[in-house]
C-alpha cells in the first residue's frame, strides 16, 4: 500500500477543504437573515432541531436538490409538533453566505417528516455554491453544493467519488474523512445506505431499536441514527451525493414485492413494509420530488447530464425484478428480468441516443461474471446479474455500440474491478467495457485480509476479466476527462475506530475509445 498522494485540481477545489467540523460549525456564528420583527413573532423550535444535518444532491447545470429535516428528538420519530412549520433557504456564491443569489421558503410537513426538499434552479452551471435553512428561530449548518458542467460543455474533468454499503454496527464510516478531503464534484452512493438488521450486543457500534425496522417510525429513527456520522454528515454537507437505494435500506435480497422469506411476511405485511422503508428512504434523502413514493412503490431510476462528458444512468435493480432464479438452468432463462421491460427501454434509449463521451451505469449489483467454482464448472451469486443472464448478456451485447461504457457498482463489500466481455461463456468474446466494483463504506468490519486471499485468489484463474480484487474498507474516485477516466482504490485502514489512516492501494485507468480497464 502507497501513501496518499497529492492529486491534481485546480485551487477552487482545495479551498473548502479545512476540517469538516469547521464548515459544520460555522453556521452557529451566522447572522440570521429574517427581519427583527419577524425572528421575534416566531415559535422557537427546540435546540438541535437541525442534528441530522444538510445535504444537496442530483445536481444539474442550473440547479441542486437542498435537503435538510426537522428533528430534535431524531431517535425518538423526530420530535416535532404535528404541525406544518416554514423553514427559510438561501444559497449564496460564498462560504459566509454574503451574495446570495436564491433564497425561499419551503414548507416542513409532518406528513414527511418534517423533511425538506429544495428543487433550487436559476444557478450557473460548474459553480461552488454554499447553503443553508433557518427555522423557528434556529440556525443550520452550512452545506456547499457544485452544480453540473454547461450542458454543451465537452471538455474539462468531473471527480466522481463512489461509495455503497455503510453498516453502523461494522464500524465508523472513516473513508468519508479522506473523500471529503479529496473534494470530489459528486458522491455516487449506490445502495445499503442503512442496514435493517436487529441489535448487536457484541458489534463495535450498536443499531437502535429493540429489532428489525417494520414502520415508518422504526425507519426514521434507522436513518436518523446513520446521519449522525460525523464523517457522513460533514461529507454530505460537503459535495453532491447521487443516490438510489439496494437491498438493505428495505429488506435483505428482497425481489419487488417479494420478500427475503414470505413464509415470515405476507404480501400484505411487505408492501407495507415497503411503504414505510420508501418513505423514510424519501425523507433522508436528497432527491427531486420525482421521487416522492406512490405506496410500495417509488421512482429512483433517473439520468445525469455532465455537460457532453459523462451521462450518468443511474438503475433501480430492485423494484422491477424478478424472484431470484436457485438453480444454474434458472439463471439462464430468459423470462427473468432485473430491469422490468420500462426501465430497460429507458437505459437502451439513454445509451443509444447519448452525446456523451462517457456512458457511467449506476448499478446496484455486480454485472461481470463471478464464478465461484474452483475448476470445472460454474456457481454463480443468483441476487447478481449473474443471476438473470439472458437481460445482462442482451445489455452487454448493446454496449458494443455505445460509447465508453463504464459501469459503477456496490453490494459486493469487495473491490472488484473487472473487464466486461460480451459473452463471459467464451473465454475468447470482446471485452465491451468496464466495472468498478466499489468495496464497501463499513460493511464486512476489519477484514482478515490473509483469509480473504486464501479464499478468493484461488478464483482468479476462472475469472481472467477481474483486474483487481481486495477486501479494505473505503471507495473508488474518478477522475473523468475527455482521453480517459483516472480511478482510485482509496483505503483505511480501519472502520473500528472512529478515525483512520487513509491510502491510495490502487490506481486504473480506462482510456476512452479502448472498452477495459487497466491498472497503472
Amino acid at each position: 500500500m502507497t501513501s496518499a498522494p497529492t492529486t491534481a485540481g485546480s485551487s477552487d477545489r482545495r479551498r473548502f477543504l479545512t476540517a469538516g467540523a469547521a464548515v459544520l460549525g460555522a453556521a452557529a456564528s451566522a447572522q440570521l437573515w429574517l427581519p427583527a420583527t419577524a425572528r421575534a413573532a416566531e415559535t422557537l423550535l427546540p435546540e438541535g432541531v437541525f442534528s441530522l444535518g444538510v445535504a444537496s444532491g442530483d445536481p444539474l447545470s442550473d440547479g441542486v436538490v437542498l435537503w435538510t429535516r426537522l428533528a430534535p428528538e431524531p431517535l425518538n420519530g423526530g420530535g416535532m409538533p404535528d404541525t406544518v412549520v416554514p423553514v427559510q433557504w438561501e444559497v449564496a456564491e460564498d462560504e459566509r453566505l454574503r451574495k446570495v443569489v436564491r433564497r425561499g421558503t419551503a414548507q416542513a410537513r409532518p406528513e414527511y417528516g418534517h423533511s425538506v426538499h429544495v428543487d433550487v434552479r436559476g444557478l450557473r452551471p460548474g459553480r461552488r455554491y454554499w447553503y443553508r435553512f433557518r427555522a423557528g428561530g434556529r440556525i443550520s449548518p452550512v452545506g456547499r453544493t457544485r452544480t453540473a458542467p454547461h450542458p454543451h460543455s465537452s471538455g474539462g474533468e468531473v471527480r466522481l467519488a463512489l461509495a455503497s454499503c455503510q453498516n453502523w454496527q461494522h464500524g465508523w464510516f472513516t473513508p468519508y474523512a479522506d473523500m471529503l478531503a479529496q473534494d470530489p464534484d459528486a458522491v455516487l452512493f449506490v445502495g445499503d445506505y442503512i442496514y435493517e438488521s436487529v441489535p448487536s450486543a457484541t458489534a463495535p457500534r450498536r443499531h437502535e431499536g429493540t429489532g428489525e425496522p417494520y414502520t415508518l417510525e422504526q425507519y426514521r429513527n434507522r436513518y436518523a441514527q446513520y446521519r449522525s456520522d460525523p464523517d457522513l454528515a460533514a461529507m454530505h454537507a460537503g459535495a453532491p451525493f447521487v443516490v438510489t437505494f439496494d437491498d438493505h435500506e428495505v429488506d435483505n435480497d428482497f425481489a419487488g414485492e417479494l420478500p427475503q422469506d414470505p413464509a415470515k411476511q405476507s404480501h400484505e405485511a411487505f408492501t407495507a413494509r415497503l411503504t414505510a422503508a420508501y418513505q423514510a428512504y424519501y425523507e433522508h434523502m436528497p432527491v427531486r420530488a420525482t421521487a416522492v413514493p406512490n405506496g410500495p412503490h417509488i421512482r429512483m431510476h433517473r439520468r445525469l447530464e455532465f455537460g457532453r462528458l459523462a451521462r450518468l444512468n443511474v438503475l433501480d435493480t430492485r423494484q422491477y425484478r424478478s424472484d431470484q432464479a436457485t438453480t444454474q438452468a434458472g439463471a439462464t432463462d430468459p423470462a427473468l428480468t432485473m430491469l422490468g421491460a420500462a426501465q430497460k427501454r429507458w437505459l437502451l434509449d439513454g445509451l443509444r441516443d447519448s452525446p456523451a463521451r462517457w456512458n457511467l451505469v449506476a448499478s446496484q449489483i455486480m454485472m461481470a461474471e463471478t464464478d465461484l467454482l474452483v475448476g470445472e464448472g460454474k456457481q454463480w451469486y443468483y441476487d447478481a446479474w449473474d443471476g438473470y443472464q439472458a437481460e445482462r448478456n442482451a445489455l452487454l451485447r448493446e454496449f458494443r455500440s455505445v460509447r465508453n461504457p463504464v459501469v459503477l457498482t456496490g453490494d459486493r463489500h469487495l473491490t472488484m474491478v473487472s473487464d466486461l466481455k460480451e459473452d463471459f461463456a467464451d473465454p475468447g468474446s470482446a471485452v465491451v467495457g468496464a466495472e468498478f466494483v466499489g468495496t464497501s463504506v463499513s460493511s464486512n468490519g476489519d477484514q482478515d485480509q490473509e483469509a480473504f486471499r486464501r479464499d478468493w485468489d484461488p478464483r482468479r484463474a476462472d475469472n481472467p476479466h477481474w483486474k483487481l480484487l481486495d477486501a479494505h474498507r473505503g471507495y473508488h474516485l474518478f477522475d473523468i476527462r475527455r482521453d480517459g477516466i483516472d480511478a482510485q482504490v482509496r483505503v483505511v485502514d480501519t472502520v473500528r475506530a472512529p478515525t483512520a489512516v487513509p491510502s491510495t492501494l490502487a490506481r486504473l485507468r480506462v482510456e476512452a475509445g479502448r472498452p477495459g480497464v487497466e491498472v497503472v
